[in-house]
This record gives C-alpha cells, structure tokens and sequence, in this order.
C-alpha cells in the first residue's frame, strides 16, 4: 500500500467530517404548532429514513388528536415501514403505530410502537402547554427554514424573549430562531 501524504489525508478527513455533519442534520425532525417550533431527535431505523425521505420534498402537515388523556395521533400521508415492539413511551416520544400514525407521548403507554424519535429538552408539562387541547394541525420539516426575514423591533420596548424549547432568556445568546415577545424572528449574531 501506497503511504499518503498530508493533502490526500486532510482531504479524507474533510470527506468523512462532511458525512458525518450531513448524517447529523437529517438526524433532526423539526415540529411546529401555530408558531412554535420544537426539535426532535430522530431513531435509527427504515421508518425515521423513509420520513426523511418524504420530507425532504416538502414539510408535511398533519392534524394531531388528543387520545386517552396521555397523547396526540395523527396520519401521515404514506404508510412507513414498521418495526413494532412492546415499548413503554414516556413524555416526549414520538412513536409510529399502524404504520401511519404518528403518535407524541405526552404521558406514559405501553404498547406495541416503531420509535421514530424523541423530543429535545421538552417536559410533560411544556409538552402539554406546545400541543395544546384538542386537534392541532403540526407541521413536520427537516430543515430548520422558518421563511422568515430579519424582523425589526421597537428597542424602547421590553423584550420577552425564549428559545424553541420555551425556555425564557434574558436575551438570545446565538444566531437562531426565538420568541420575542409572541412573535417568532430570526436573530444573527
């Protein structure tokens, strides 16, 4: 075998850390309620690849119900592949059940379900107050593109301001999406 010189083996590197921070990326499902969006952590299974694949064309809205006091379901366009086990779901999964229902756990469940995720930094309560009571039409996204511009605000006024996860902050301390008072912008910092 041939040695490599320092060129060819940077160039290697920048192959597999560019592989490695696009495979983290579609690793993120994006879900916004009205104007609020929370991020999930997507599982490693054919169903979390076949929802990537749908959503990348275009996001996917799909109308969650309230079910048994404990979560929201909703259909999804297309049946994905299921790989059902016996699983106790706990605040902030989001499970596949039937092959087309998408299911976030708000409360606890055992049942037979394909895990497609968990929602980041979200407690019960938060999960509540996101999802809100009744039907919510959510939309699911790959890509954290909210369509919006840089938005102006009156500086004399107070800010209140959160991030995605609705945590409140003193003021946004990266470049991002947050809610400033009850309005999402866009801050580059």
């Amino acid at each position: 075998m041939l040695p490599i010189d320092r060129t060819a083996r940077f160039i290697l590197v920048f192959i597999s850390l560019t592989a490695t921070i696009m495979a983290m990326a579609q690793n993120k499902l994006y879900l916004t309620v009205g104007n609020r969006t929370m991020t999930a952590t997507l599982a490693e299974n054919a169903a979390t690849r076949s929802l990537v694949r749908l959503l990348e064309s275009e996001p996917v809205t799909v109308n969650m119900s309230d079910y048994g006091s404990f979560e929201k379901v909703g259909e999804l366009p297309q049946s994905l592949p299921a790989s059902d086990s016996r699983i106790t779901a706990t605040p902030g999964d989001i499970m596949l059940y039937q092959g087309q229902n998408m299911v976030i756990f708000y409360g606890s469940n055992t049942w037979s379900y394909t895990p497609l995720g968990k929602i980041d930094g979200m407690t019960a309560a938060s999960l509540r107050e996101f999802l809100g009571n009744g039907n919510v039409d959510m939309t699911l996204s790959v890509s954290n593109t909210s369509g919006l511009a840089d938005v102006d605000y009156d500086k004399e006024e107070e800010r209140i301001v959160y991030d995605l996860q609705g945590n409140r902050l003193a003021e946004p301390h990266t470049s991002g999406i947050y809610i400033i008072n009850g309005k999402k912008v866009f801050i580059k910092l």
